[in-house]
């Protein structure tokens, strides 16, 4: 289904901090490795907009944000080049299956093509078949490799 009105994507601000974190809300309902905390999110998505090798983008319709992702500059030894590590892609419900998240990770593609990283990389919850299937069908291919984590 095609977008409705004008969608646009760009960089979020402090003003879209609100919305950003009800976006993360969504988005950790459903991983089961997070929990929501709102301060928390807040403090991370603050850090984020702060971060001169990162990026926050917002997909706005109407005044409101409808979705985000974000994007961290890393190196990569294995392409002995920068990497883009992609997390936090999350679209309103009422905005899925509209091409809002098409949108997303094409900016966030040409923000890392303007950084020089030659891949970008990300996790999914396995669990989330949605997430797979959307990322499949934009071209995205998982990898053999695992996220393992300490705390």
């Amino acid at each position: 289904m095609a977008p409705s009105g004008s969608i646009v994507i760009r960089r979020a601000r402090a003003a879209d901090l609100a919305d950003l974190t009800a976006l993360l809300q969504i988005l950790f309902g459903m991983e089961e490795d997070f929990s929501f905390d709102e301060a928390r999110q807040r403090q991370g998505l603050m850090l984020m907009l702060e971060n001169e090798q990162g990026v926050v983008l917002a997909a706005e319709n109407s005044g409101k944000v409808i979705g985000m992702c974000t994007g961290q500059l890393l190196v990569s030894t294995a392409e002995g080049a920068p990497a883009v590590l992609v997390e936090d892609v999350v679209v309103l419900p009422a905005w899925q299956d509209r091409g809002v998240g098409r949108l997303l990770m094409h900016s966030i593609a040409e923000w890392a093509v303007s950084k020089n990283a030659v891949r970008l990389q990300l996790l999914a919850d396995r669990n989330n078949k949605a997430a797979l299937r959307f990322y499949d069908k934009i071209g995205w291919q998982m990898t053999d490799l695992i996220c393992l984590r300490k705390t």
